[in-house]
């Protein structure tokens, strides 16, 4: 049974959510505190979450934004805004799919079941050495450990790997997560690249990714 977290300040549409989602055979963890709001997610296992942008004292892309540097699992945003600006700056955070409210009930399943079928067709496993890689789930798995990437490193991980012992250069992995709809500027993808080796090493996989200056980077 696949479980759904919903983030819905409005009582009303909350409970109606959580009918809607259990009648058709989900599970369903409701959040109704918003003081912590980033933490108390993360405190969940969930496999996908119904974000609303509008929240008490807090803003929903910008939580949608932190919450993708630590996590890969779906996000669809439920809002009332109707700008063409807030859905491009929702699916630039990282959102899969975004629904404007007052919402159609069978178009909400049909996006959610659309989502898992992706998640279900996407189970490509690669290897790099002794881990395992996956690239869907945002995971890597050596022995009985797990690191989790978040959906940039994943793509950038993925990348170096798919040419490893060749040098992919900086522009080829900007275009690589362009083409996954995550628009990177230079100094993001450096972060990105530093977040990336920092995981690795506490994960004992020790000078992974060379830099070679000028032309971009390399897996070892």
């Amino acid at each position: 049974m696949r479980t759904i977290l919903i983030i819905e300040d409005d009582k009303a549409i909350r409970d109606e959510l959580k009918q809607l989602l259990e009648t058709s055979g989900y599970k369903v963890i409701l959040l109704e505190k918003f003081d912590n709001t980033l933490e108390d997610i993360l405190k969940n296992k969930f496999d996908l979450l119904l974000l609303d942008i509008n929240l008490p004292n807090l803003n929903g892309e910008m939580l949608l934004k932190e919450y993708r540097k630590v996590s890969n699992t779906p996000v669809i945003i439920l809002t009332s805004r109707v700008g063409e600006a807030d859905e491009v700056l929702s699916m630039s955070y990282g959102a899969d799919d975004y629904i404007t409210k007052p919402y159609n009930p069978t178009i909400l399943l049909l996006r959610i079941a659309n989502i898992f079928k992706r998640m279900e067709n996407n189970t490509n496993v690669f290897s790099y050495d002794d881990i395992k890689v996956y690239p869907s789930k945002g995971l890597l798995i050596k022995d009985d450990k797990e690191l989790d990437l978040t959906k940039n490193e994943m793509i950038i991980f993925t990348c170096l790997l798919n040419h490893r012992g060749d040098i992919v250069s900086r522009d080829e992995l900007m275009t690589e997560l362009w083409n996954n709809e995550e628009y990177v500027n230079e100094n993001a993808l450096t972060v990105n690249i530093s977040r990336l080796r920092a995981k690795l090493e506490d994960f004992d996989v020790l000078k992974a990714i060379e830099t070679r200056k000028g032309q971009g980077y390399k897996l070892l």
